[in-house]
């Protein structure tokens, strides 16, 4: 069964990590799927064919979420493209981490407006579409530490923080137009990321985790399926921890 079998989603930031594992997922579920990168033309013309080979529709964009007007005009050229938004998946983000003590301006500014403001600037691009279907699903990443706090992510957290409220006002804001809102937090998430960081640590993050692993971007990608599809059609303002059991 197809969950997704019509539908287009847009997914910022998916040519790696969580959000290539929310493109694949939705791909086999029958989206077609529109995605942004910031970099790589090669990978993302890769990536287009690889969801293509699922039979589905697939275009990248290079795109800056956090651009106000370049947000506006991806959302323009998705709908010219495949003619709707049904589904928007905020998912583009960085880290500047370094205690507060030593944090930048710039770094802080550069997280706030990758992280919360390219949340604000595209969901308020794809209200149009959506109002006009009368239906649709947003869904904000945000991130456990967005509730817990942490050591040296005092920028991030913040952020991710920021994003759970922006969940809430517009779920309420859209809830009488049939448009969702919610936001996911995953925990410990191994990506090409983690990779890079010592095992011995890795090991120690594990050891702390209910379930005793980390958690895989295939993780995060099922519990958007959910919240993007009708199983969850009663389901808005709400945040979903994909965490293992790290915060309870």
């Amino acid at each position: 069964m197809k969950l997704l079998e019509g539908k287009v989603a847009l997914i910022t930031g998916a040519s790696r990590g969580i959000g290539k594992g929310i493109a694949e997922v939705f791909a086999q579920h029958g989206a077609s799927i529109a995605f942004t990168y910031a970099s790589s033309e090669e990978k993302a013309r890769a990536f287009e064919a690889e969801l293509a080979a699922s039979g589905v529709k697939a275009k990248g964009y290079k795109s800056d979420a956090s651009d106000f007007n370049a947000a506006q005009v991806l959302v323009d050229e998705v709908v010219a493209e495949f003619g709707t938004i049904d589904i928007l998946i905020n998912n583009a983000g960085i880290t500047r981490d370094t205690l507060l003590m030593r944090m930048s301006e710039e770094q802080w500014d550069e997280v706030i407006r990758v992280n919360l403001k390219s949340s604000f600037n595209l969901t308020k691009a794809v209200i149009k579409p959506m109002l006009k279907a009368r239906s649709g699903s947003i869904i904000n990443m945000s991130s456990i530490v967005g509730t817990t706090g942490n050591a040296g992510q005092a920028n991030y957290a913040a952020s991710k923080a920021g994003m759970i409220g922006f969940t809430k006002s517009v779920a309420q804001e859209l809830g009488s137009r049939n448009i969702r809102c919610n936001a996911i937090a995953p925990g410990f998430i191994e990506t090409e990321m983690t990779e890079k960081l010592d095992p011995k640590v890795v090991d120690e993050w594990r050891a702390t985790i209910p379930l005793k692993r980390g958690g895989t971007p295939t993780d995060i990608a099922n519990a958007s399926l959910f919240l993007a599809s009708d199983l969850s059609s009663y389901v808005t303002g709400q945040t979903l921890h994909v965490c293992g059991g790290m915060h309870m």
